[in-house]
């Protein structure tokens, strides 16, 4: 990303973005913890970890932390699904309290991917948000409306800050062609390198 001016305060996206990935997270029922997402690293209750996890490690960053850590706790583990809404609500109010200092825009600040304004470090965790709002959503089989505006803003940030070639180093694999009349959220995980007409498997064939 070319300069932190073209880029709006990501801090309104970033509350709305995870409040509706609360709304999934809620929805998620106890069979549905072992079933695959689009993600291929992770299953339901290791993507519910790790959500949960970057939460917590972010919200350390603007008070000297780096951010890193453990991908996804070891603890997740064992949670029931009925509690992973309120560790979910835990972690994201941590972030917005967090963040709340307007001069947090501009300060450099440490991150897993580098050091960069907080600006662009909070713009990276709306993507994230973004894409596993979509993983999540493929892997329960939800399809309700959500909120294109993030999804376009997360797009954006990807398109900058991912490169369309050259990942060998970085956590996502080649673009792919997103379906025609793709939502933000569906061009995104197609840039991320997500199989865009994943679907979540019948629970027979799991």
């Amino acid at each position: 990303m070319s300069s932190t001016p073209t880029i709006p305060d990501p801090r309104p996206l970033y509350a709305r973005a995870t409040a509706q990935l609360a709304t999934l997270v809620a929805a998620v029922r106890p069979e549905q913890l072992d079933a695959p997402t689009p993600c291929t690293e992770y299953d339901v209750r290791s993507l519910l970890g790790h959500l949960v996890g970057a939460t917590r490690r972010i919200s350390a960053v603007p008070g000297g932390g780096d951010g890193k850590g453990a991908d996804v706790p070891e603890w997740t583990a064992d949670v029931p699904a009925g509690q992973w809404p309120e560790l979910f609500e835990d972690g994201r109010t941590r972030m917005l309290e967090a963040w709340a200092d307007d001069a947090l825009m501009e300060t450099v600040v440490t991150v897993p991917w580098g050091r960069v304004p907080g600006r662009l470090a909070l713009s990276g965790s709306v993507m994230e948000t973004a894409a596993h709002t979509w993983d999540l959503a493929r892997a329960i089989g939800w399809s309700g409306t959500l909120d294109e505006e993030v999804g376009r803003f997360a797009l954006g940030v990807a398109q900058q800050a991912v490169p369309a070639a050259g990942r060998e180093q970085l956590p996502f694999g080649d673009v792919r062609e997103a379906l025609k009349g793709a939502d933000g959220y569906g061009q995104l995980a197609a840039w991320l390198g997500r199989d865009p007409e994943w679907r979540a498997p019948a629970a027979a064939d799991r």
